[in-house]
């Protein structure tokens, strides 16, 4: 292919892109340039990049998915067993079923602040959450062996305690490798493994449940067992794949390499430093930002409305399906989630716009709940049920990748906003689950969940319109230290997304 035809397939915005590169660059406005990138022309440097990041993708997305769908394959597995009589074999009440759902949420709250800024201090990130995915398929699958009540609570906590190092340490990890402007298409392409999870879950446990008295057994033992061991095996594998770290990653050339620091030096206005402050300074500084605590607003209201997952196959069996029917209609939402999330991300960063991007998906899930509410039509409430994770969960990408653009730096600053806002904004799976009672109409919940679309709609305003007053800020050199960027990132003209 000539040069020519080669520049032709070249989208001009990666043109201005590169051109807007070199520019601060040369001005001052940007960590400089590596000489051997600056010597390339467009079309090389967008091969480059292009080249680069498809192999970054290719070595880290597939590894966080299938740990996401395993990560929620153990932790929703609960769900299923109920359609498979756990409650009776275990002589449970309802109200004890909702606990166990619960308590799993205490254990994730607790450690998730912790295992973070671990997490952002050690030299193995990677390796500390394959070690940690072990660890829960080792906890799910013993909770085959639990006899009663106390069992499958004490099974459920240990299992939250340790996947509480999964979510908010992979966001972490994603960040060591991506920019801003590149986090909200890996945020939903990791978010599609927990919606995996969620969609074929129930096509899973269809056929683990054929199991039934097998060697004595009940199904729902050999759901946790088969999960759980699948879960240890593939942490073993994950292991040697996952890099640790953009300087230390291999299986890149000299100039790709050379690229994927310059993306992420440039975006950030400095490469990470784990020794910059203390973790303890780091987790105060995440604490006393404003914007820790309005995007934590946010991400609270869309996952009130996001615990219905949790009890998302009994609501579905509202709609009058036998086991495995209703099995097979809870994948389809999570499926279209899955679309919805990916092109909610891709947008988001080709736009670089963040507000749009959370409150139409919002306004979407406020339509769901409105028909949940007013109807037990079985077509318009499935169609509630279609809409329904793919509405908040889109919003919900969009906001992870706000917070990890917005507290960025200093990276231990940025791994405990992180876990901070994520564990906090897990509490309504611990009390939204006591809201699902009443079957079918389940009107409390759904009605909390509107209020919470609304709430989810009126904060990201507010977080928007104080965002674009500090940009204000920056332009006019009002810059105060510890209240925002380092100054690092304010000589090298770091603004917020908005």
């Amino acid at each position: 292919m000539s040069a020519t035809s080669e520049k032709g397939s070249i989208h001009a915005d990666q043109i201005e892109d590169l051109e807007g590169e070199k520019a601060r660059s040369r001005n001052g406005h940007s960590p400089m340039m590596p000489a051997s990138l600056a010597a390339l022309s467009e079309v090389e440097y967008s091969k480059v990049k292009r080249r680069a990041l498809w192999k970054l993708d290719a070595r880290i997305m597939p590894c966080m998915v299938l740990m996401y769908i395993m990560n929620y394959l153990d932790r929703q597995n609960i769900a299923s067993a109920k359609l498979a009589n756990i409650e009776q074999d275990l002589k449970m009440t309802d109200v004890q079923y909702q606990t166990c759902i619960s308590i799993l949420f205490v254990g994730y709250i607790l450690m998730q602040v912790p295992s973070n800024l671990i997490v952002g201090k050690i030299k193995f990130p990677g390796v500390y959450i394959c070690v940690s995915m072990a660890l829960w398929g080792v906890l799910s699958a013993c909770t085959a062996a639990v006899h009663n009540f106390s069992g499958l609570l004490a099974s459920r906590f240990f299992l939250g305690f340790v996947e509480a190092v999964f979510f908010p340490g992979a966001l972490f990890y994603l960040s060591l490798f991506y920019s801003k402007k590149q986090f909200a298409l890996r945020t939903a392409v990791l978010y599609s493994g927990s919606q995996l999870g969620n969609a074929f879950g129930g096509l899973l446990a269809v056929a683990i449940l054929k199991l039934d008295g097998g060697h004595g057994l009940e199904g729902w033992r050999w759901l946790f067992l088969v999960e759980g061991v699948a879960t240890i095996g593939l942490a073993i594998i994950l292991v040697f794949i996952l890099p640790n770290s953009l300087k230390s990653i291999s299986g890149f050339s000299k100039i790709e390499h050379e690229f994927l620091m310059w993306n992420f030096e440039e975006d950030q206005g400095q490469q990470d430093n784990a020794d910059e402050v203390s973790a303890r300074k780091g987790f105060i500084m995440a604490l006393v930002d404003v914007k820790t605590w309005l995007l934590m607003g946010i991400l609270y209201s869309i996952y009130i409305a996001g615990a219905v997952t949790n009890f998302f196959p009994s609501v579905v069996a509202t709609l009058g399906y036998s086991r495995n029917k209703t099995y097979g209609l809870t994948a389809p939402p999570y499926v279209l989630c899955v679309f919805a999330m990916i092109f909610n991300g891709f947008h988001s960063d080709k736009k670089q716009e963040r507000y749009w991007h959370i409150v139409c998906p919002m306004a979407i899930c406020m339509v769901a709940n409105i028909i949940a509410v007013a109807t037990l039509n079985t077509a318009a409430r499935y169609v509630a049920m279609m809409l329904m994770p793919g509405s908040f969960y889109s919003a919900a990408v969009v906001v992870l990748s706000w917070v990890t653009g917005s507290l960025s730096q200093p990276s231990i600053k940025r791994a405990s906003a992180i876990a901070l806002i994520n564990a906090i904004c897990n509490t309504p799976n611990v009390w939204a689950s006591y809201l699902y009672y009443s079957s079918p109409r389940y009107l409390a919940a759904f009605l909390v969940n509107l209020a919470s679309s609304v709430l989810a709609i009126i904060l990201a305003t507010l977080t928007r319109m104080y965002l674009q007053r500090q940009n204000d800020k920056l332009d006019r050199g009002l810059y105060i230290s510890g209240k925002g960027p380092t100054p690092a990132q304010v000589a090298a003209g770091f603004r917020y997304v908005i």
